[in-house]
């Protein structure tokens, strides 16, 4: 059967599947895309547990020309998630071959694809980096292929995703099959605190012996009392998640009844309408002095490496509550105003609305995650539940402006509606809205579900990021746009 690879950033290149595939009830597998040169070593290869998680493409030319043997397996079993080759055979004459390649894979359940331009693939991966992708056969759509994709999160970052201010009143669950192997350390932290509620892994380590280690990943949820669970089929959870949504749920003791967890779930507040900003926020303003353009955050939950990045550029940042009233920001006379990433819906949020609706037009306004949403609903734009948000460090978003498309750190369960009311822009096109405050023109959009990613005001300085450019972790392919705000800051003043 036909298939293709693609690559987060929309990058295809085409195949015949050649491994496990729809026969065996497997049409994809995703996971981090990365190359091996070596002329030999195929079995080897795909049974190192390094490659865990990982599709592994093969430069050499020919792959499976000696067959395998139970003498080159590194381990008990198979770790890569799949095989990109350009040409592969399934030969078993050679005097150790035990058995075809091919048919290893197929028993293993591996996907595998052969007929593919491995050059113009590793050429590609050296330039842009190791990124997520997958293996598809033709009957997958592609975008139902990049929805597959977007579900595969960040293979680092769980110690940052665990004190995210956004993750506030929710129960992660790490998708990456092995959690907690280079421990944890305060460096790590993005608040003061834990706020995700529990973690949900498939694999779970308690490893202390990564040199920045300070501690161990179980033993820190556990001093934090912090629920979390292993063994668990993450991959099918999330599979369920994206099919029908993300939903209340829970993790429990077996000691508690099925009826008596269902009851606990049906007690759990839904996401939407809820006011998690408030259980997050500051109890007092924080100056941290610096001798550069004056910030003013309201703080809905911004992390550490947001300050950290402001930091970097000397600026002087002021982080208020968020209940601040607009008179009190303006009391110290910002350059910029920044709205923070933060949980919760944005919906629920009327009365910083109304703060930022105060202060448009008379100083320059950012926001990004949750703040982009803040300050579209000021202007008098819409916001609406996604399925199952965007979560994860590898979402792809063009640059409308430059054509330029950046991998982003993304953490939100709601976005804005484009101007004709739907969910999805569908053309590449700036198409604007016409608000409150003038015009607002679309400058990023989302390549994974073409949902609303940034826009500019027109007429009032202020510009909106749907997406995380400090990126905490994640890639830092969008840190430049701290540069960009501060210029807007400059500009106007």
């Amino acid at each position: 059967m036909k298939g293709y690879v693609l690559l987060e950033d929309g990058t295809r290149l085409e195949g015949e599947l050649c491994g496990s595939g729809p026969e065996q009830g497997t049409d994809s597998v995703t996971g981090e895309v990365v190359f091996n040169t070596a002329m030999t070593g195929y079995q080897e290869a795909m049974s190192d547990p390094s490659y865990s998680g990982q599709i592994i493409t093969f430069t050499y030319p020919m792959i499976g020309n000696y067959g395998v043997a139970e003498a080159a397996m590194e381990s008990d079993r198979i770790h890569a998630r799949a095989a990109i080759m350009r040409d592969a055979r399934n030969s078993t004459d050679a005097a150790a071959a035990e058995g075809g390649w091919l048919d290893w894979l197929r028993e293993g359940g591996v996907m595998a694809i052969t007929g593919v331009d491995t050059r113009a693939l590793v050429r590609h991966i050296r330039d842009k980096g190791a990124m997520r992708g997958g293996v598809f056969a033709e009957t997958v759509s592609e975008a139902q292929a990049r929805e597959r994709i977007a579900a595969e999160p960040a293979m680092t970052g769980y110690q940052e995703a665990m004190s995210d201010p956004s993750y506030a009143g929710q129960i992660i669950t790490f998708t990456y099959p092995m959690i907690g192997n280079y421990g944890v350390a305060e460096r790590a932290m993005e608040s003061d605190r834990i706020h995700a509620r529990a973690a949900i892994m498939r694999e779970a380590r308690n490893s202390t012996d990564a040199a920045a280690a300070e501690g161990g990943w179980l033993d820190w949820l556990r001093t934090n009392g912090v629920m979390a669970i292993t063994g668990v089929d993450t991959r099918a959870l999330v599979r369920h998640i994206r099919d029908k949504g993300a939903m209340r749920g829970g993790v429990f003791a077996e000691t508690v009844s099925e009826a008596l967890a269902r009851e606990r779930i049906a007690a759990e507040p839904p996401m939407t309408g809820a006011d998690l900003a408030r259980t997050v926020t500051l109890s007092e303003p924080l100056e941290l002095p610096g001798s550069g353009p004056r910030i003013v955050a309201l703080d809905t939950g911004i992390k550490r490496s947001i300050i950290e990045q402001f930091q970097a550029r000397d600026t002087h940042l002021t982080l208020l509550p968020c209940t601040a009233s607009a008179d009190e920001v303006l009391a110290r006379d910002p350059d910029l105003v920044f709205l923070a990433c933060g949980p919760g819906d944005p919906a629920a949020l009327d009365y910083i609305v109304g703060t930022v609706r105060e202060l448009v037009g008379r100083k320059p306004v950012i926001g990004i995650c949750l703040g982009h949403q803040l300050l579209c609903r000021a202007v008098g734009l819409d916001t609406f539940k996604l399925p199952f948000g965007h979560r994860g460090a590898n979402h792809p978003v063009k640059d409308l402006d430059s054509g330029r498309i950046d991998i982003t750190s993304q953490n939100h369960g709601f976005a804005v509606r484009p101007p004709d009311g739907g969910e999805r822009v569908e053309s590449d096109e700036p198409v604007r809205w016409e608000t409150d405050f003038g015009a607002a023109e679309l400058t990023h959009v989302n390549l994974y579900d073409r949902t609303v990613e940034g826009l500019r005001l027109r007429d009032v300085p202020g510009r909106t990021f749907q997406y995380h450019p400090e990126a905490g972790p994640g890639p830092h392919d969008a840190r430049h746009l701290f540069d960009e705000f501060l210029r807007l800051a400059e500009e106007a003043g």
